[in-house]
């Protein structure tokens, strides 16, 4: 069976539904899977816990989905761009879970490696140990993180084969690569479909067993958060 579709439409046929965990890939605007959340953002599912390292920026991204009052927990290492976001969680019509970056990345990655959760240092004697289990390695304290999963990833590549092999270029490698490991079911949506093998087996960093659809998205906006320009 095909892993390609012809559209975002269509690879996300019959998988959205209310109250449903989804993670999205990308960091901050750069390599989010945009065709894909656009039709999430269209289709009205409402509820959603969403696992990304930001919420977007407003009309942009998830920006667009928090709008329109689809989000009901973000779970997010940074939110700061968005005031949406922002006056959504001073109103307590959002709940957010701040998660350290790299703590995030790693319960990512470890959802899709099947550990259920791992020590680490970061947070350990501030308010982000409270109510988790805590513990003591040669003579340091660790907290104990559980690993994330999801019932969808989507995520966004530069290459993909038809067998869902991806390859992410540069900034859009961070955490497309983590989250789609943890996604029951993965979608990718990639700016260039390579023939199968075209990409050497050392340059693919997602393999194709964990993406399950694919398709090559069109008309990327690929926006810029805070563009800054050198005084004449």
């Amino acid at each position: 069976m095909s892993k390609v579709y012809q559209e975002a439409a269509a690879a996300l046929d019959g998988l959205l539904r209310d109250g449903m965990t989804i993670m999205a890939g990308g960091f901050g605007l750069c390599g989010i899977p945009e065709n894909l959340l656009a039709v999430v953002a269209k289709s009205g599912v409402r509820d959603l816990t969403v696992i990304s390292n930001n919420a977007g920026i407003d009309g942009k991204g998830l920006g667009v989905l928090m709008e329109g009052r689809q989000i009901r927990k973000m779970i997010a290492s940074y939110i700061g761009e968005n005031k949406c976001f922002e006056q959504m969680y001073l109103k307590g019509e959002v709940q957010v879970e701040f998660t350290p970056q790299g703590t995030l990345a790693e319960r990512c990655r470890a959802g899709g490696s099947g550990i259920p959760a791992f020590y680490t240092a970061t947070g350990a004697g501030t308010p982000l140990a409270e109510g988790k289990q805590t513990a003591t390695f040669d003579g340091r304290d660790y907290i104990l993180e559980r690993a994330l999963t999801a019932d969808l990833a989507l995520v966004k590549a530069w290459k993909g084969d038809a067998l869902g092999n991806l390859r992410y270029r540069k900034t859009a490698r961070n955490f497309n690569p983590a989250m789609a490991m943890g996604g029951t079911i993965t979608i990718a949506e990639v700016e260039e479909m390579v023939p199968v093998g075209a990409m050497d087996c050392d340059d693919v960093h997602t393999p194709g067993i964990f993406v399950q659809r694919l398709i090559k998205g069109t008309d990327y906006e690929k926006a810029i958060e805070n563009l800054t320009t050198r005084e004449a």
